[in-house]
């Protein structure tokens, strides 16, 4: 099994998923898209695979930093742009088991996905 964590190393939600997945004894490789980088073909997969409107992290304060004219226009097109290049308004982490992407981390949601 292949497993493939996306995120930033100093999220909170990344180290509670790494910690549960590394506690689980599950091996992972992670890919840090503020060393690794991230690009357009990258986002579109996960925008596909999980729709733009639930990888786009609208919590965060990259994206409360927006103005209101980018908020209010944003569209699959626009929104998959901004992920490029600002990968922080990417929801984390987004976790790439047996090419089935899973997005977020709960606890009872991991254990789901690796029962």
């Amino acid at each position: 099994m292949t497993i493939k964590m996306y995120g930033i190393a100093n999220c909170d939600t990344i180290k509670k998923a790494k910690k549960w997945l590394e506690t689980a004894s599950i091996p992972f490789e992670f890919h840090d898209y503020r060393k690794q980088g991230i690009d357009s073909e990258m986002i579109s997969e996960f925008c596909q695979a999980l729709g733009w409107q639930n990888v786009l992290n609208k919590r965060g304060t990259t994206y409360r930093q927006l103005s209101q004219e980018q908020k209010d226009n944003l569209n699959e097109q626009s929104a998959l742009a901004l992920l490029v290049e600002q990968p922080a308004m990417i929801k984390r982490p987004i976790l790439l088991v047996n090419n089935q992407y899973h997005i977020g981390f709960k606890a009872e949601q991991y254990a789901a996905i690796f029962a």
